[in-house]
């Protein structure tokens, strides 16, 4: 299982000091450096949908992120920003975005 990035301060932390890289349907921060785990963070904003939308879109990216997890490198700080695009998007292309993402930033072992 994952490490979720907690508070409001860690979250603060990673948009000031980390780098941003986008696709079509995803914006990934990362901060490098850390000690410890990989941690993520996850945003899907109201312009994405409903809550219900809003959810299953959350669900989508944790279950990217859970079968990933072992291909990115220890210790960065992670936020993955839903784009309104992605609302109508399957599991493969959430996880194709997020792939896509984790090679941009070079965080994959």
């Amino acid at each position: 299982m994952f490490e979720k990035l907690g508070k409001n301060s860690q979250f603060q932390k990673v948009y000031k000091s980390g780098k941003s890289k986008a696709n079509k349907y995803l914006v990934m921060y990362v901060l490098t450096g850390e000690s410890g785990p990989s941690r993520y963070g996850f945003s899907v904003s109201k312009k994405v949908g409903n809550s219900v939308v809003r959810h299953h879109i959350t669900r989508l990216l944790r279950e990217s992120v859970r079968k990933n997890d072992a291909l990115v490198k220890e210790g960065n700080r992670i936020i993955i920003i839903a784009r309104p695009s992605v609302k109508d998007k399957n599991f493969e292309d959430v996880d194709g975005a997020v792939c896509h993402l984790l090679k941009l930033h070079g965080i994959l072992k």
